[in-house]
């Protein structure tokens, strides 16, 4: 089966997309990291690892996107679209794990002084909340238009990061100008930090998990499908109608009511027409399996 060409121009969006979230969580990542070293914030370094968490949730999504375009084989005839769902299931356990790991690290350093922040890294705190939520904007925007839940859940996870960004400027602020008295603050802007991860970790889990489940379609669209389906003129009614999300594509199976007393041929004929109108209608419907029930 040929993937349309307005199909591929989803997945040539949506992986630069992926891309430019890669590089500049890298960037980012770097930056933090060495400037927690250096400042001793942990804080600043929980939230490096959370951008570098990032890069490699990236990484992966970029090869799922790239695995869900092969044409389907003899051993996947529904094809590899689903790539992206369990790339999506697996870096989201990954991220709540290594947010698990930083609490800990925070937890046990609690009780400690935390060296006074250089300004500076309050403005490194201050851009990266503008550059997130930048980064949450365009991907939601991009997700939304290529149906991608990989992409949506990743634009969540950078708006999640933008509220990260904010709670270690806060920190960071409170150390800075209370003097001894705030040095917890740092320990816990990096918890606050933490759990926002795990949160973020979690509905991206569900989503993807969701997906894999075979959970219905959007209402919105699979009425789309039904009223285009009913609008074929020998179609009586639609008795059953089922559509699954697979990667940016979807699964439709749908049962027709048509004239009992027709025959096979004419049968099989109005059912390629329901099947054809629909994929020309909806290129993201990457096949329709249509059966015949008898009407009235």
């Amino acid at each position: 089966m040929t993937t349309p060409e307005s199909v591929r121009a989803l997945y040539r969006e949506a992986t630069r997309a992926a891309f430019l979230g890669l590089a500049v969580n890298l960037a980012l990542g770097v930056v933090k990291l060495v400037a927690g070293i250096v400042a001793a914030s942990f804080a600043l370094l929980s939230d490096a690892i959370n951008s570098l968490g990032d890069v490699f949730a990236s990484v992966v999504v970029l090869f799922a996107l790239g695995v869900a375009q092969q044409p389907p084989d003899e051993d996947h005839p529904y094809g590899h679209t689903r790539a992206e769902a369990i790339a999506g299931s697996n870096v989201a356990l990954l991220i709540i794990v290594s947010a698990l790991l930083v609490g800990w690290q925070a937890l046990q350093h609690f009780g400690e002084r935390t060296v006074v922040p250089p300004v500076w890294t309050l403005w490194i705190a201050g851009a990266n909340v503008v550059i997130k939520e930048g980064l949450y904007r365009y991907k939601v925007r991009v997700g939304r238009r290529t149906s991608s839940s990989a992409l949506i859940a990743n634009a969540w996870d950078h708006r999640s990061d933008a509220l990260c960004s904010l709670a270690v400027l806060i920190g960071l602020a409170l150390v800075r100008t209370g003097g001894p008295a705030w040095h917890g603050a740092d320990h816990i802007a990096a918890l606050v930090v933490v759990a926002a991860i795990i949160w973020s970790g979690i509905q991206l889990f569900r989503s993807s998990a969701s997906e894999l489940m075979d959970v219905q379609a959007e209402r919105a669209f699979t009425q789309q499908i039904r009223e285009a389906a009913e609008a074929v003129p020998e179609v009586q009614a639609v008795e059953k109608l089922w559509v699954r999300k697979s990667g940016l594509e979807y699964f439709v199976d749908i049962h027709i009511e048509v004239d009992p007393h027709m025959t096979v041929e004419e049968g099989h004929r109005i059912g390629h027409i329901v099947k054809d109108q629909l994929i020309a209608r909806y290129p993201v419907l990457r096949d329709v399996l249509v059966h015949l029930e008898p009407g009235e």
